[in-house]
């Protein structure tokens, strides 16, 4: 193998080997159901294109690893799908639906790999399973499309900016449906566009982790410190409707484990634009604002007409405990909820048919 073609191996396996090691990282060390789709999105990937890369410049390579590199494709449209499914915040709720597709594609290759191996079904492979899997791939491909229709619409509008979330979902897609096109035009070009395509995109991705580190991962949605920089007075009046609207109607303050990342999500913005704007613009710490609702929440109980207990209404508002209801409600209304119920229903403002 000459130098070039050592620089262009190199170029080729780097991107596919890395994507490995960031495939763990994400599998061993975010517990989030989200990034193991992510991690396994980008270990197919990489195995495909590993596989590309020494079939390449290694035309004797054993046909079993054509075979589970092949087999790999069949994968990647189902976890892309997944992962741009699971980060959308209208199917934020789990369910198993997406576990049994993987098992009865897991076994449709097992099946296959075990009764048409490779080895003695070169033709078969070339003939038809390899275009199944591409059409597979590119089937997924598409329904990820009408779940990121929104983001699309947004791509093409100059008015509508897009969020750094919805950026980063839309980069996953268009990165793979790229890598794509690149290996289905790979007969009429080079075999070799699609690996160093995967490695340009990976290599894309990196530079977008990082530049978007120094405010929040767009992967793991972490809550980390807001930047000085203001956030602008129309986007904050924007966060502020959004943000009144999602906590009156969706109630989320009645769950006791609610955190910053939940809220942003919903809202669609970075953990450390929510953070910034609940400092800068309402000068409130994120668990100060939600006990603001859940006593809100609380008092109307308290005045209202029924036989709940106060540890009873403390629970039924999101408080984790007695003393943090106790200590938060009276830390807001200068008085515990239990004279606060005695006192209102001194001077009349409960009815005494409790």
């Amino acid at each position: 193998m000459d130098f070039k073609h050592q620089i262009l191996f190199l170029f080729s396996a780097l991107g596919a080997l890395n994507g490995l090691l960031l495939s763990f990282y994400f599998t061993f060390k975010k517990n989030n159901l989200f990034n193991y789709f992510l991690s396994a999105l980008l270990f197919v990937l990489s195995i495909r294109i590993l596989k590309s890369a020494f079939f390449y410049f290694n035309l004797n390579l054993s046909e079993l690893y054509i075979q589970i590199g092949l087999s790999a494709c069949f994968l990647i449209g189902p976890f892309l799908y997944f992962y741009i499914k699971k980060t959308s915040k209208k199917y934020k709720k789990a369910n198993s639906n997406w576990l049994y597709q993987i098992i009865i594609f897991l076994a449709i290759i097992i099946t296959i790999g075990i009764n048409y191996p490779y080895r003695e079904n070169t033709l078969l492979w070339s003939n038809y399973f390899v275009k199944i899997i591409y059409f597979q791939w590119l089937i997924y491909i598409i329904l990820s499309g009408f779940l990121l229709k929104e983001e699309l619409t947004k791509l093409l509008s100059k008015t509508i900016k897009l969020g750094d979330i919805e950026v980063w979902r839309l980069s996953v897609f268009l990165g793979v449906s790229f890598i794509w096109i690149a290996y289905s035009i790979g007969s009429y070009t080079s075999y070799l566009v699609g690996t160093l395509s995967f490695s340009f995109v990976f290599y894309l991705f990196l530079l977008l982790w990082f530049f978007n580190s120094n405010k929040s991962s767009v992967f793991f949605k972490n809550q980390i410190k807001y930047s000085n920089k203001k956030i602008d007075h129309v986007d904050a009046k924007l966060i502020n409707v959004n943000l009144t609207k999602l906590m009156n109607e969706k109630k989320l303050y009645a769950n006791p484990n609610l955190k910053l990342s939940d809220v942003s999500f919903e809202l669609n913005i970075l953990p450390h634009t929510l953070s910034q704007f609940l400092n800068d613009n309402l000068n409130k710490s994120f668990p100060f604002f939600v006990n603001e609702y859940r006593v809100k929440k609380a008092e109307e109980i308290l005045l209202s007409n029924n036989k709940l207990t106060i540890e009873a209404i403390g629970n039924e508002c999101g408080f984790k405990s007695n003393s943090t209801f106790y200590s938060a409600f009276k830390k807001m209304k200068g008085v515990t909820p239990a004279k606060f119920k005695k006192t209102n229903y001194l001077n009349g403002h409960i009815s005494p048919n409790l």
